[in-house]
C-alpha cells in the first residue's frame, strides 16, 4: 500500500496544488496549468527579503567608503583640528 502525499504531510510554506490528468478536465489542460500559475504568483515574493538586504548592505558600505574618504580628507581633518584649538583656546 502507497501513501499519497497530502496537505498535512507538506511543509507549510509550499502548498500542495494537485496537478490533474489534461485529457480530464480540458483537452488542453488549462486548469491545471491556471491552478499552477495561481502558486506560483502566490509564492513569487519567498526570496524577496535576502535580495533586498544584500542591495542594502552593498549600498550601506559604499555609503559608508565614501564618508570614511571624505572624514579622512586633508581638509575635513585640518579644519576639526583647528575647531578643537580654537575651543580650547577660548576655555584657557
Amino acid at each position: 500500500m502507497t501513501s499519497t502525499p497530502t496537505e498535512h504531510d507538506a511543509p507549510s510554506a509550499t502548498p500542495v496544488v494537485p496537478v490533474a490528468d489534461p485529457g480530464l478536465d480540458e483537452p488542453s489542460g488549462r486548469s491545471a496549468l491556471a491552478r499552477r500559475w495561481a502558486l506560483v504568483q502566490q509564492t513569487a515574493d519567498a526570496g524577496m527579503s535576502t535580495a533586498e538586504y544584500a542591495v542594502g548592505t552593498v549600498a550601506a558600505c559604499a555609503f559608508a567608503a565614501v564618508l570614511y574618504r571624505v572624514v579622512t580628507g586633508g581638509s575635513i581633518v585640518t579644519g576639526l583640528t583647528d575647531l578643537v584649538e580654537r575651543a580650547l583656546a577660548t576655555l584657557s
